[in-house]
């Protein structure tokens, strides 16, 4: 099977912390964020350059941008949403950079009351400005654009969406880019409130190929908020093939979510740690050191008090080869005592050994 081309970027600095407690220190984000600069990750947002008075626990994102460090080979960057937040950003460049390879984007909500709780404008305030947006890209000389939808499957203020109003949308923005003769290449679906499910991101993106073939690149933001965003993920990965590029928004420790949405905490997104293990074990990789991104997640879990919602970070990778667990291994019953896979059996002292006899070490019959 061929899959497309995958890329991620990590978000537990902004989409997780703009969730959790206002007092944790700018030094813990830091530490946070150095030991994630570690493990391999291509990509990791910062912060938000917002208003503190919606957001405030990103009033001090420069506090962090100046205190960790920055590693060579990783892209570091922020994002803002208007011209004073774009300024606060350019401040900070470098370290932080401009993704290389954005598009000029037309995008609006299909949830009305969602925009207006999150951002105080309206769906139509979004499609006011595709004009400003054209524009100004064909001023520049662009040759390529991208559409997108926002709260694309679902709200919870007003209900689930249909295929045809998402497609509806879309249409709408591809035949601006059209008029423009700007080409579309790609596609964007966000889901803030999580009401993303496996077999609706097939029907998007089989309907996308097929009306839209010069779509290549695709982009996904999935929430976690019913459980089914790494099904969907993978969904993803079934439907497209190599001629595509495919790019997702995780977390580390699958924690996040918008204050606006009605969710909180439970929120949540598809957990990097999570999405890396699902890519090693299909061939796929990713140049990510799971057991440093697992111990990122640790530090997460001390900073924010609680555990995070992933699972690789508590039960490790699918162990392969010399990883296999030990048959004596003695039994194991508290999450502390399933770090093993990582910490080795000293973190199992004390454990029962039921068996009368040890355990021969199993021997696979082909």
């Amino acid at each position: 099977m061929s899959y497309p081309k995958v890329e991620f970027t990590e978000n537990v600095m902004r989409e997780g912390m703009q969730i959790e407690s206002v007092d944790i220190p700018s030094r813990e984000k830091v530490r946070l964020l150095d030991s994630l600069s570690k493990t391999g990750l291509p990509h990791i947002v910062v912060g938000s350059f917002v208003s503190p008075r919606y957001t405030p626990q990103m009033a001090r994102v420069e506090e962090v941008i100046e205190g960790f460090t920055p590693k060579p080979g990783v892209l570091y960057s922020g994002m803002y949403l208007n011209p004073r937040g774009k300024e606060r950003a350019e401040a900070f460049m470098p370290p932080l950079e401009e993704p290389p390879d954005r598009v000029p984007h037309l995008f609006a909500h299909l949830c009305d009351t969602f925009q207006r709780r999150n951002t105080n404008r309206g769906q139509a305030d979004e499609i006011a400005r595709w004009p400003v947006i054209v524009e100004a890209a064909r001023n520049a000389g662009v040759t390529e654009a991208g559409i997108g939808v926002g709260a694309a499957f679902g709200s919870n203020f007003e209900g689930e969406f249909t295929h045809e109003e998402r497609m509806d949308l879309l249409r709408r923005e591809h035949k601006a880019w059209d008029d423009a003769g700007i080409p579309v290449t790609t596609v964007s679906l966000a889901d803030p409130m999580g009401w993303v499910k496996p077999w609706v991101v097939e029907q998007m993106l089989e309907a996308v190929q097929a009306e839209w073939p010069g779509v290549l690149h695709f982009g996904l933001h999935l929430h976690d908020s019913r459980g089914l965003g790494l099904a969907s993920t993978y969904e993803a990965l079934r439907v497209l093939d190599d001629r595509h590029s495919v790019h997702f928004d995780t977390t580390a420790g699958g924690i996040g979510g918008c204050p606006y949405c009605g969710n909180g905490q439970v929120t949540g997104m598809v957990a990097t740690e999570d999405l890396v293990n699902m890519l090693h074990e299909l061939g796929i990789e990713t140049g990510v050191d799971i057991d440093r991104l697992v111990e990122s997640v640790w530090i997460l879990e001390e900073i924010i008090g609680r555990p995070a919602n992933g699972h690789v970070s508590k039960a490790g990778p699918h162990p392969h080869g010399d990883r296999l667990y030990d048959a004596n291994l003695p039994l194991i019953e508290t999450a502390e005592q399933a770090r093993h896979f990582l910490l080795g059996e000293e973190v199992t002292e004390g454990g029962l050994r039921p068996w009368k006899e040890p355990i021969p070490e199993p021997q696979h019959v082909v």
